[in-house]
């Protein structure tokens, strides 16, 4: 039976991914209800301590997003930050930020925004309220096409760089048939899609609860249902530069593939907080969650525990300047030091 905090944390780690900022679709719903458009996001002094929820990465270039339609973007690593105007206030889970500049944000309400100029202006390319599910990650292969995964085995697709969307089935080579009659045809998953992440050879792979993980060897347009070393629910993947592959999730759990999601060992992290995002950098790897949980590892296979955060929940994590990083989550940004000059922690 759980602990009181682990259950604590799991509820935790629901708001923040799927229901966290429902305030903002609280306040948008009777616009809706009125024939209203939804409104821009308001500039706030206190915007970078607010609860952000993604961030994405590129050359000098920092993406954060969060809720009520709050994104801050830094031209300078992460250094100094500014908040710029967006033309929704539904809460923003994911972002994504390619190396010419082009980026792209999803979240509460199936919304999808663009930026074509490194995230200094955008444009609402998708909304819809009515649907009431969040997206939780998105996925580009180019400049046109993409993927948006989300709640309730949410899948949709772009050809024309998100101008446009279609929803889409999770399409799978080996669906289970045990308990199907002669005839009927397998229902696709319906479970929350959490986390989309390329395989260095390409292979895609998603993240989802239950203990659900996916492997895609066509770009997207099949996925296979991969063996997995948990039933509860993953909220992260980290590719590695070896070619290894972490899933993380639920009270504390990480696992650690070395054939492509075909075999999991269990990695041990000494504690039980939910695990959300991790990160390389600076020739090392870090992986974050609520309760001011993160872990660090030189060789993706040995991790210690850190106290930087206090009790601080994190969800995504960015490098920053001069080796630093910082975590976007509850309260904001953190700028944190990183490798051998780190101060704190237990080996695992």
């Amino acid at each position: 039976m759980p602990c009181a905090g682990s259950v604590g944390a799991e509820r935790r780690g629901a708001r923040l991914r799927l229901a966290i900022g429902l305030l903002a679709a609280a306040a948008i719903a009777p616009l809706a209800a009125a024939g209203i458009d939804d409104q821009a996001a308001a500039i706030a002094p206190l915007a970078e301590r607010s609860l952000l929820l993604g961030c994405a990465a590129a050359g000098s270039r920092r993406i954060v997003v969060g809720e009520r339609g709050h994104i801050l973007i830094s031209s300078d690593s992460g250094a100094n930050w500014r908040q710029v105007p967006v033309p929704t206030r539904s809460t923003l889970t994911a972002a994504l930020l390619r190396d010419d500049g082009r980026a792209w944000a999803v979240g509460h309400d199936l919304s999808v925004l663009r930026s074509d100029d490194g995230g200094d202006s955008w444009q609402l390319l998708h909304r819809e309220p009515e649907e009431d599910r969040p997206l939780l990650d998105i996925w580009f292969a180019d400049a046109r096409n993409g993927i948006a995964v989300g709640a309730y085995g949410l899948l949709m697709r772009t050809a024309d760089g998100g101008d446009s969307w279609q929803f889409d089935e999770l399409q799978l080579e080996n669906p289970n048939s045990e308990d199907l009659l002669p005839g009927e045809e397998p229902l696709p998953p319906d479970y929350h899609l959490n986390a989309i992440a390329e395989g260095r050879d390409g292979a895609l792979y998603l993240a989802a609860e239950a203990g659900f993980l996916y492997r895609s060897d066509d770009r997207g347009a099949s996925w296979r249902e991969l063996p997995s070393p948990y039933h509860g629910s993953f909220f992260g993947l980290l590719v590695l530069d070896d070619g290894g592959l972490l899933a993380f999730g639920l009270r504390g759990h990480l696992f650690r593939s070395d054939d492509r999601g075909e075999h999991w060992r269990q990695l041990p992290t000494g504690g039980d907080a939910l695990l959300m995002d991790g990160l390389s950098h600076a020739g090392r790897h870090y992986i974050t969650g609520l309760g001011g949980s993160l872990l660090e590892s030189a060789d993706g296979e040995h991790f210690r525990s850190r106290d930087d955060f206090g009790q601080r929940d994190s969800t995504c994590l960015m490098p920053g300047a001069d080796g630093a990083l910082i975590a976007s989550g509850e309260g904001g940004l953190q700028r944190l030091a990183t490798g051998a000059s780190s101060a704190g922690g237990t080996t695992q």
